[in-house]
């Protein structure tokens, strides 16, 4: 396997990138379109930085993130459930992770390891945190392994029809 992880011109690629959420994540095309948007925003906030993991050249897999800013939507929308649960800090000096996503076919190769702790590792926040969909999942697996913990549960996003955990860990992550 010829895979190379290295930044990504989200921007530029970033209808490339959500083909492969989309399958990842089981999106229409609706819903791409809205991320789309999002997505090209996010890339304008202060830091925002993306990794891209090609095979043979094609992209298999992306994450991006930036540094948390509370007066962000998806702050705004779990400060709530980590105030109640007294971890709210985390949304402070932490580096978001927005999306990670591996194409199914590329998937329990080590590359969402790979793609995570390379982002994370020029952070310069102490910590990190994400948001997950809230069941037992390979993904949840990968972040309960590098460190992540639960800081909140069952946390309910504007029209996501399914309930998501918010997770922290500190940096660097832990290495397997």
């Amino acid at each position: 396997m010829d895979l190379v992880i290295g930044p990504l011109d989200l921007s530029a690629h970033v209808d490339e990138a959500l083909a492969v959420q989309a399958i990842a994540f089981g999106l229409g095309a609706d819903e791409v379109a809205v991320r789309r948007q999002i997505v090209l925003r996010h890339m304008t906030y202060p830091g925002a930085r993306a990794l891209g993991a090609t095979v043979g050249g094609h992209l298999v897999g992306f994450v991006y993130g930036m540094p948390n800013n509370r007066t962000h939507w998806w702050s705004t929308v779990v400060e709530p459930y980590l105030r109640a649960q007294h971890t709210d800090v985390w949304l402070d000096d932490s580096f978001v992770i927005t999306e990670l996503h591996v194409h199914p076919h590329h998937q329990n190769r080590g590359i969402g390891r790979t793609l995570i702790t390379t982002i994370t590792d020029s952070a310069a926040e102490p910590r990190s945190i994400l948001s997950a969909i809230d069941t037992d999942s390979p993904a949840r697996g990968l972040y309960h392994s590098l460190g992540y913990q639960d800081l909140a549960r069952q946390v309910l996003f504007p029209s996501a029809p399914k309930p998501y955990a918010v997770m922290g860990a500190p940096l660097p992550l832990r290495r397997r």
